[in-house]
């Protein structure tokens, strides 16, 4: 990590052991502060509204509010907040709805503590961010999709669209295509109007759905 402002972190799970796991793995990260701690969802956006978090670091099964609507009120309520879902369920379907309610990654919790940090910094930067089994679970079953976007995009469109969903940020697309990162901007948004699909995390989704990516 680097000398910026830490990470603000948020800690969602209804376990006790698994919450203090964490907190004590990441309060050693120079560049991450654990500002809160919750023990469901409805909690977790009480606690958001005042710790005014980075990330926040999300389970799915959880009493009084789950994991997925929980999402879909800080997506709607606090916008500017990156969700990060960390759980033990790698179902395609239920990753694929988690990431259309607004969740920027997903990682299983069988995952090195190195690679959640990954998670975290990645997600922060304003990308998307998936472990291996997640992406596994994703990517089965797409070995022959239908394309959806044959002459919707532009072909430099398309590479854009699938260089997002790898998780690359504007910079390292116009390092990667040699163009500026204005230019990459201006791509992404036309990518954006054209599927009539707005974040980072809807877009990997589709991406996905399409088999754009392949594992």
């Amino acid at each position: 990590m680097n000398d910026q402002a830490p990470i603000r972190l948020l800690l969602v799970d209804d376990h006790p052991l698994v919450l203090d796991g964490i907190s004590s793995r990441l309060q050693v990260e120079d560049g991450i502060e654990v500002v809160g701690q919750a023990s469901n969802g409805k909690e977790a956006l009480e606690v958001a509204d005042k710790v005014n978090p980075h990330v926040v670091l999300m389970d799915v099964t959880m009493p009084v509010m789950g994991g997925l609507e929980a999402t879909r009120l800080f997506k709607r309520q606090m916008p500017a907040v990156r969700v990060l879902i960390l759980t033990m369920h790698d179902d395609q379907k239920y990753i694929l709805k988690l990431m259309q309610s607004g969740a920027s990654g997903y990682v299983l919790k069988n995952v090195s503590s190195e690679e959640l940090i990954e998670a975290i910094e990645m997600v922060h930067q304003g990308n998307t961010y998936f472990s291996a089994g997640a992406s596994q679970s994703l990517f089965r079953g797409n070995e022959n999709p239908k394309r959806k976007i044959d002459g919707l995009l532009t072909k430099r469109e398309e590479t854009v669209l699938k260089l997002i969903a790898e998780g690359d940020s504007n910079k390292e697309i116009a390092n990667s295509l040699n163009i500026s990162v204005r230019t990459v901007e201006t791509h992404r948004q036309n990518v954006k109007s054209k599927l009539d699909i707005h974040t980072a995390a809807g877009l990997t989704k589709y991406a996905i759905e399409i088999g754009l990516i392949e594992l």
